[in-house]
């Protein structure tokens, strides 16, 4: 008997609000028992509730099998009593992994061949959160903090990954012959932890070489394992070679049931409202939750119903088509 799948639905800010109901009524029309609940989170919560994140969404979080979370708008300047739901979200959960996938996509201007995977470290790093200004305001300063046990734990994530894959190799990516202490740190943990995985391949880069070849020969690399900075650049860049941000999905995921699904793209308030924004993001993000929950028959059909409508020529203006979220939406649908 199939266990029913609860997912905790997080819409945001901006596209969020079109996006994930887009990747829900993909969930929706599998035939799977999927139970959906709503949480709030981000810019607009705050200014409601007087938080970007209330205990009621981590208490929702927790309660189920997975969340679909859809993108955030942040203020330009500090404010007093904001934080970002993103970050707290990973740090409360202890989501250490940020998982982003890059396969090549039947879409103009895609090179193919591609399938890669960045794993990115999620919880330290510059985006440790300390920093500061000097009271003349003359000065800012940021820690990088980087621990042995927060970087032998997603080195292992990735080596396990990619045990799993067919080329079985890692690409061990820092900075060290600049940052000796603290990617001389990273780089001495992934190469203990290499050593026990006698059976995956791997080999080392330095960050501006790796961006350089992602450009050049993407198709040489297949896990990427890197720190919280480097992976978010990196990731991006990825994005870049299928398509852009809004076919680019992402998971966050740790040692706990607690875990979140995300198109990798922001809340994107240009064209929110406009019905025109990519679900396929979200819908790929939802893809990779079923794959986590158990359930990979569901997510390969919503892969391949993404890939042929996108052969079929069905294309968001990002893509260089006309397709609004909603017939971007039905398309995949209808391929399911």
């Amino acid at each position: 008997m199939t266990v029913g799948i609860t997912i905790c639905l997080i819409n945001g800010d901006g596209v969020g609000k079109e996006v994930v109901p887009a990747a829900a009524a993909v969930l929706a029309a599998l035939p799977l028992p999927i139970t959906f609940t709503q949480a709030e989170a981000g810019w607009e919560c705050f200014q409601k509730h007087g938080d970007a994140l209330p205990q009621a969404t981590l208490d929702a979080i927790q309660g189920a099998d997975a969340a679909i979370f859809g993108a955030t708008s942040s203020p330009s300047t500090k404010v007093e009593g904001y934080r970002s739901p993103v970050l707290t979200m990973r740090k409360h959960f202890a989501l250490y992994a940020n998982v982003r996938p890059c396969r090549s996509l039947p879409v103009p201007g895609c090179p193919q061949g591609i399938d890669l995977l960045v794993v990115r470290e999620n919880t330290e790093g510059m985006y440790g959160g300390r920093e500061w200004r000097d009271p003349d305001g003359q000065r800012a300063v940021s820690e990088r903090v980087i621990t042995v046990a927060a970087s032998e734990r997603i080195a292992r994530y990735a080596f396990e990954a990619a045990r799993k894959r067919a080329k079985k190799h890692v690409t061990i990516v820092h900075k060290a012959n600049v940052l000796k202490e603290t990617d001389g740190l990273f780089r001495e943990c992934c190469l203990r932890v290499a050593a026990a995985y006698p059976d995956v391949a791997y080999s080392e880069m330095l960050v501006d070489a790796c961006a350089m070849w992602l450009v050049k020969d993407p198709t040489r690399f297949d896990v990427i394992v890197t720190e919280n900075l480097f992976g978010d650049i990196l990731s991006d860049e990825t994005a870049g070679l299928i398509g852009g941000l809004g076919v680019a999905p992402s998971a966050n995921v740790g040692s706990g049931r607690a875990c979140y699904f995300e198109p990798v793209h922001g809340s994107a308030p240009d064209i929110a409202g406009q019905g025109i924004a990519n679900p396929i993001g979200a819908i790929l993000s939802a893809a990779m939750l079923l794959q986590h929950v158990g359930q990979p028959e569901a997510a390969q059909r919503i892969e391949l119903a993404v890939r042929r409508a996108l052969a079929d020529g069905v294309l968001t203006r990002d893509l260089g088509g006309t397709a609004t979220t909603t017939a971007m939406t039905e398309a995949i649908i209808a391929r399911l």
